[in-house]
């Protein structure tokens, strides 16, 4: 599976995302061309080169009407932006609906752009449409965010996780006065995910890097066992004793291949005995931790001590996903204690394609190794189609017509 693993032991701001995501590509400056394309309203990319405590990576700073800014919201001024009275929200939303981006990418703006308003409402004690447009639209922190989005879409990576988030200490300055590191906003952002100071004197998150992290990292520890294609390095403007930059790296995980070259992978598998939960919240949960990225979860009917009928609830997921589906079990079942077990298996290769039936488009799940080929036609697509001309599942004609 194409994963992205963000190294956050020196924070995360949006600039140094965008950089080092752009680091990944091998043609950069076409991507920033692209970027300048977007026709966000007075701004341009520019992308350099740069080098700190010995290692090159990128740097990316955006300029507004021609004048270099900085890159997060709180380091402006009230006077500098003069933007009070306005909505926020309808602010960017029409920036946003004038941009030429797909319509999943807009979404993603939008919704990372929400999680900063909240922040911003919560810790300020006032509603989202009352948040000022300086305090989490500027337009510098806009491009971040849809230059992120952007490319995140362009990579589109089937799994993004990332290091615990290094906040940074001290304190920093914004229109509001000196506040401490994290900034209020980071910290409510950064709520239920991993973060912690090693003592570094400057803020080393901001609230758009925690907003991103936040939409986008679904598991946050340490980096899961992959075979890395590409190293991206986005620098920050300060310079500290350690490198200021974000490290993201892209490759392959969820399998390994044995010495005949077939598959091998390994997940854990988190279980617990339930005796006093109904079906209907068994079944609740045990959509919830789908939903969440389970591999499976599945039940089976036990007897557990003094003979009572019980259930054994188990969650199969990703080595690396482990704390998280703990987190998720405790949350949504009864039980006070965990199992975990790690497996070794065996796993087919897979992949979908899509061939053109009379019906319309139909996906075909492939699957092959240790001798085995396999076909199996989309169960969404096959019962679609079979409702709509009134036949059963095994009744619907599939030939492709190209074959």
């Amino acid at each position: 599976m194409k994963t992205i693993f963000i190294d956050c032991s020196m924070g995360a701001a949006g600039d140094m995302l965008t950089a080092a995501l752009l680091d990944l590509f091998p043609e950069k400056e076409e991507i920033v061309k692209e970027l300048n394309m977007l026709k966000i309203p007075g701004v341009e990319y520019r992308l350099t080169g740069v080098s700190k405590c010995g290692i090159s990576g990128a740097k990316m700073d955006v300029f507004i009407n021609g004048e270099r800014e900085g890159h997060e919201f709180h380091d402006h001024d009230d006077e500098k932006h003069g933007s009070h009275g306005h909505n926020s929200m309808h602010r960017i939303e029409d920036i946003v609906s004038i941009l030429d981006i797909s319509e999943k990418v807009k979404k993603d703006v939008l919704s990372v752009y929400s999680l900063l308003a909240e922040a911003e409402s919560k810790v300020h004690g006032v509603p989202v449409q009352e948040i000022h447009f300086h305090e989490v639209g500027n337009m510098d922190a806009v491009a971040d965010i849809t230059a992120v989005c952007y490319l995140m879409d362009r990579l589109s990576p089937g799994r993004i996780s990332a290091s615990p988030v290094n906040t940074g200490s001290g304190t920093v300055h914004c229109a509001h006065g000196v506040l401490p590191v994290p900034a209020p906003a980071t910290a409510e952002l950064l709520k239920e995910i991993p973060s912690y100071n090693d003592g570094i004197q400057g803020e080393l998150t901001t609230p758009t890097g925690a907003a991103l992290l936040k939409y986008y990292v679904k598991s946050f520890g340490n980096m899961p066992v992959m075979k890395t294609k590409a190293i991206g390095y986005g620098m920050g403007n300060k310079d500290f004793e350690r490198a200021n930059c974000v490290r993201i790296f892209t490759g392959e995980t969820g399998n390994e291949e044995g010495s005949s070259g077939d598959l091998k992978d390994r997940i854990l598998e988190l279980s617990c005995n339930i005796d006093d939960m109904t079906a209907e919240d068994i079944a609740f949960a045990m959509e919830g931790l789908m939903t969440e990225g389970a591999l499976d979860v599945y039940t089976s009917s036990i007897v557990m001590k003094k003979g009572r009928p019980g259930t054994l609830f188990s969650v199969l997921c990703r080595e690396e996903d482990g704390e998280r589906f703990a987190a998720l079990i405790f949350k949504l079942t009864t039980t006070i204690g965990i199992r975990k077990t790690v497996h070794d298996r065996y796993v087919l290769k897979r992949e979908t394609e899509t061939v053109t039936t009379p019906y319309g488009d139909v996906r075909v799940k492939k699957s092959s190794g240790y001798g085995i080929t396999r076909e199996k036609y989309e169960y969404e697509d096959i019962s679609r189609i079979a409702k709509e001309q009134g036949k059963s599942l095994r009744t619907v004609p599939m030939t492709p017509l190209d074959s």
